[in-house]
């Protein structure tokens, strides 16, 4: 089976990923702050570095609770600075703490994330490949930056977006490519 060329095919964890989850809609808010966090911890590496990591963040993080982690203090900072099973970043930690505050507060505006991601995409999915930025991204980027929110560039934010399945980027290559036309 021949799947997108970044996939590692000696890591099942990669290969799942882009299996059963990558590029798939996926609009429930958990699954979309935990995203955007993780994300968030790519920043300057490799999504496979984040994702090999992932089950030893939902451990470190609570779980992503966003509510205890909005409310994380000094201590528990630096308890995560010491967790050798994730990203040691001060800053992405610190940014973690800030972003999910902010999260929360664009959840309050406008109900749920998704209804603020939708006023940017009118509910629709973009089919595109071989890129890392794009309008939206740039768009959805700027704005949450205007927020206040950190690690939050347009490579981020398109990551995130192909994640989420709002922009569909499986290659032509792979068993999992459709494009706009095959889905109308």
């Amino acid at each position: 089976m021949t799947r997108c060329k970044w996939c590692n095919l000696k890591n099942p964890k990669y290969i799942e990923y882009h299996d059963e989850e990558w590029g798939r809609t996926n609009f429930e808010e958990k699954y979309l702050y935990e995203m955007l966090i993780l994300e968030s911890f790519q920043a300057g590496l490799s999504w496979e570095c984040v994702l090999n990591k992932r089950e030893d963040f939902r451990k470190a993080f609570d779980n992503f609770d966003i509510d205890k982690i909005c409310n994380y203090d000094d201590k528990k900072v630096e308890e995560l600075l010491k967790n050798e099973k994730i990203i040691r970043n001060r800053l992405k930690i610190n940014a973690t703490i800030n972003n999910s505050k902010i999260f929360k507060e664009i959840q309050k505006e406008y109900g749920k994330f998704y209804n603020y991601l939708k006023t940017f995409t009118n509910d629709i999915i973009l089919y595109e490949t071989d890129k890392t930025t794009n309008w939206l991204s740039d768009k959805i980027s700027k704005d949450l930056q205007k927020k206040k929110m950190k690690f939050v560039g347009s490579t981020i934010i398109y990551s995130y977006l192909q994640a989420i399945g709002i922009i569909y980027s499986h290659e032509k290559e792979c068993f999992m490519h459709k494009n706009k036309k095959s889905q109308e």
